[in-house]
């Protein structure tokens, strides 16, 4: 091979690497990717263990589902397991919103027609799905300040929410939602027990046995906010008024500054007491002041104060409290018990003749007094319940007291007929042991036909009319007679104007003789 032939070999194989370098040369290739970052990676907090969920991250997720300012009183975090499986995170608010006891008592608006930033009640998730936050099946009315989520995996996600709201499961949801709710509740008042049994002052050495101070108040809290729902529960849940009647507080005669439970009122009660004594009113200061309650707190017998509307609707549902029978002491056939004894027996006995004794005695004034007032009342009696007070006005044992009365008139669609229906019968109760029943008792067996008797004794059940917690039935001869009163205590010989036309004279013995008049009622 000559010279030439390997120089001509040499440039093929150049030209051949240059083509095989230009046919490895990597092609561009322009494409679109799409990559998603995950900004979320945490699980919802109800499905965490409660152990790994601070108190920070509680009252955060409260704040977010609640709209709310303030942390919240308490939280329940569980897990339900069984034939309906779920799990649920629940918050119990410091405070109730402003509208709460106005929304309560009426079915709350619609998804449509909500108002809007109103905070609902609980969440309904169904495999961490967002359902609903208006199905009323998850809770009761009287628990609807309870805030939080429930997720469950037993409900169908494929039907519409109106079936879903029908749903059996959903029943056993809020069954078992209602019970961790109360449990906790009960907590803060078994806390709240503990505190007071321990003293204000909380060891420090021993605070693992002992509720701290935060946990101390946190009933009273809650009762203060939300104690008119409770009430309402025991009126409409049947299945856990029990538990609901030892949350119960209210003020007494023993307990004027603090409220106080059943529980306490039991462990107090007198040997031989076997009720509950009870009084509805306007203010602790009225039923303090009553009539009906004065010999029985006198006797060291305590008498629960309550004020509230709800109070005496709620004692309409609780015939008892462990074997206790609840007393409305503004009723008749109020009976103080005895002390046992070794002579019990003999003193009941002697007691009873006493009785049976004073009331013979006293029969002419009480048959007397009865034809006067008509079908005002049904009945006059001598009262074993008055100490100081010459006479009061009771209801029947089956109907309306004062305080009820007071509250269906003050009804915006109460119906008059149903009101004078459910009144019931009222019994004038006397105090035989009162100088001025025992004066008009002189009086009537001396005169039946005295006309100072019987404006005596008009003035007397006027009077036990409005001190009985009652409205009068005549005002305007009611107040004649005050009037009247008043004209022989001044010594004015003059008639006054505007006396009724009939029985100008009724109110005294003799209309020529006013001395004559005021010496009468002088003697009363």
């Amino acid at each position: 091979m000559t010279a030439t032939d390997e120089e001509d070999d040499d440039v093929v194989d150049e030209d051949e690497e240059e083509q095989e370098k230009e046919e490895e040369k990597p092609k561009t290739v322009k494409q679109n990717v799409t990559e998603w970052e995950h900004l979320n990676d945490n699980k919802a907090i109800w499905l965490r263990k409660a152990k790994d969920v601070s108190t920070e991250e509680y009252n955060k997720f409260y704040k977010a589902i609640s709209k709310d300012w303030d942390d919240s009183l308490t939280h329940i975090h569980f897990k339900a397991e069984g034939d309906v499986e779920f799990k649920a995170l629940l918050f119990i608010p410091k405070h109730a919103p402003w509208d709460f006891y106005d929304n309560i008592q009426r079915p709350k608006p619609k998804a449509a027609g909500a108002v809007p930033g109103a905070s609902a009640g609980l969440k309904l998730y169904v495999r961490r799905v967002f359902i609903s936050d208006d199905i009323d099946e998850l809770l009761p009315r009287y628990l609807s300040f309870l805030r939080g989520v429930v997720d469950s995996d037993s409900l169908p996600l494929n039907v519409n929410r109106e079936t879903l709201q029908a749903h059996s499961s959903l029943k056993t949801i809020k069954k078992k939602v209602v019970r961790k709710a109360l449990d906790a509740i009960k907590k803060m008042a078994d806390d709240e027990v503990a505190c007071n049994a321990a003293g204000s002052d909380i060891d420090e050495d021993n605070k693992i046995n002992k509720p701290s101070m935060d946990e101390c108040k946190k009933f009273g809290i809650l009762y203060k906010e939300f104690g008119r729902a409770l009430k309402l529960g025991i009126m409409e849940d049947d299945s856990n008024r029990g538990r609901l009647a030892k949350l119960l507080r209210f003020h007494s005669s023993k307990s004027l500054d603090k409220l106080t439970s059943l529980a306490d009122y039991v462990s107090r009660v007198k040997p031989g007491q076997k009720s509950i004594y009870w009084m509805a009113g306007l203010s602790q200061q009225e039923v303090a002041l009553s009539p009906f309650a004065e010999k029985l707190v006198a006797e060291g017998f305590e008498v629960l104060y309550m004020t509230d509307v709800l109070d005496e609707y709620v004692m309409q549902q609780l015939p008892d409290f462990e074997d206790f029978k609840f007393v409305n002491i503004a009723k008749e056939d109020v009976d103080l018990p005895t002390e046992e004894s070794e002579n019990a027996e003999d003193a009941a006995k002697k007691k009873k003749e006493t009785a049976k004794a004073l009331k013979e005695s006293f029969k002419p004034l009480t048959s007397w007094w009865k034809e006067q007032l008509g079908s005002k009342v049904a009945g006059v009696k001598l009262s074993k319940r008055l100490a100081a007070t010459p006479c009061v006005v009771v209801a029947s044992k089956w109907g309306q007291s004062a305080n009820m009365e007071r509250i269906m008139k003050a009804s915006a669609f109460g119906d008059p007929a149903r009101a004078a229906a459910m009144r019931g019968s009222r019994t004038l109760e006397i105090n035989p042991s009162h100088p001025l029943i025992v004066g008009l008792k002189d009086k009537v067996v001396t005169d039946k036909a005295d006309e100072s008797a019987k404006a005596a004794a008009a003035m007397l059940y006027e009077t036990a009319l409005l001190e009985s917690g009652f409205e009068s039935d005549d005002p305007k001869a009611f107040s004649h007679r005050m009037y009247e009163l008043m004209k022989a205590q001044l010594g004015v010989t003059a008639d006054l104007p505007g006396a009724p036309s009939s029985g100008s004279s009724s109110d005294g013995a003799d209309s020529s003789s006013a001395d004559d008049d005021e010496t009468d009622k002088s003697e009363l």
